[in-house]
Order: C-alpha cells, then structure tokens, then sequence
C-alpha cells in the first residue's frame, strides 16, 4: 500500500481526497470546483494535485479502499466474541460513511478496481467472523454466510446515506445497522 505523505502537502492531498470522496459520494456529476470548495482550496490547488478528473477519481477510489480498509483493521474483528466484534467492525464502517458512500454508490467505482469481490485482507476477515459468529452459534448456520455479508454492507451503506442526508446522526445509524443486524441474523431462538 503506497505510504501517506506528510507535512502541508500531504495534509492538502488527503483534505483533496475526503473532500471528493464525500462530494463526488453524493453528486457522481459535482466538478472539481465543488471539490476544491468542499476542500477549501482553490481549483487550481486540486490541478496541481491531480491534473485529470480521470487521476483524482483513481485516487480517490485507492484512498478511500485504504480508509475503509484502516477502519476494517481498527475495529479488531478477528479478537472477542463475534457478535461484539460485528459491533466494532459496523461502527467503524459507518464512521467512515463518505468513503463507503463513494465507493459503492456507483457499481463501476469498485468494478474498475477488480470488483467487489475482491480477496483482500478487510474481505476475508469478514467472512471469518461471520463463519466464527455462524459455528459459534451467535449468526443463524442456516443463513448462507455470504448473504450475512451482503445484508451487512447493504445496512451500512443504507445508513451511511441516512447520514450523508442528515436524516440521523452517526451513532444513531450504527445503533439502527447493529439492532437490525442482529435481529436479522441471531442464531439463537427466538
């Protein structure tokens, strides 16, 4: 993974980057204008950063893997018990909502990348804790755990859009993803 730059430079590059992402997450069609605006620089500023919109997109998109990649690996989904780690691994996701927003508001953001099943690290972890969470007993076994996975990002990103709305705030959402969550996916009896 390239390395993050430091100093006034690299505080403008990523201030470049999370503005687009959470500009271009809501409008595919905002300008670099509406960028540089949101990342209160000058145009010209997000020129010299990235020449074509073609750049900026590529690199908003490989940023915003690595955002949502970092938040994945912060929340620890591989230590605790499954259902307290399906927790931290939503909370952290919707802390990062602009990115998800951006990512997989337009299915060909992530298909130009290789798709979205992608074998990355922040993938298989997933579906480790789901498999952990499944033969635990915690997650229903009889619920393909694939389909745990796609309810799980497809909550996430229905929240992540309740805030990016100002519908709820952040903690609400991930409170609403985690009670729907586990109400949908409990592997004990009811």
């Amino acid at each position: 993974m390239e390395e993050l730059e430091t100093g006034v430079r690299g505080r403008t590059k990523q201030a470049i980057l999370a503005a687009a992402a959470a500009t271009l997450g809501k409008d595919r069609a905002a300008t670099l204008a509406d960028i540089a605006a949101a990342a209160e620089v000058g145009r010209s500023t997000v020129q010299r950063y990235f020449a074509e919109r073609e750049d900026l997109i590529n690199a908003v998109t490989l940023d915003s893997l690595r955002v949502l990649g970092l938040a994945t690996e912060e929340a620890d989904i591989g230590r605790g018990a499954p259902g307290e780690a399906m927790r931290r691994l939503v909370t952290a996701a919707v802390g990062v909502a602009e990115r998800v927003l951006y990512l997989y508001g337009d299915p060909e953001v992530v298909a130009s990348f290789g798709g979205t099943d992608a074998e990355d690290e922040g993938s298989i972890a997933v579906r480790g804790l789901i498999t952990r969470g499944q033969a635990d007993g915690t997650f229903d076994a009889e619920v393909d755990a694939s389909w745990i996975e796609t309810v799980l990002w497809s909550l996430v990103y229905s929240a992540s859009d309740s805030v990016s709305r100002g519908h709820m705030p952040r903690h609400t959402a991930t409170a609403m993803v985690i009670r729907t969550l586990e109400q949908g996916i409990s592997g004990g009896s009811r």
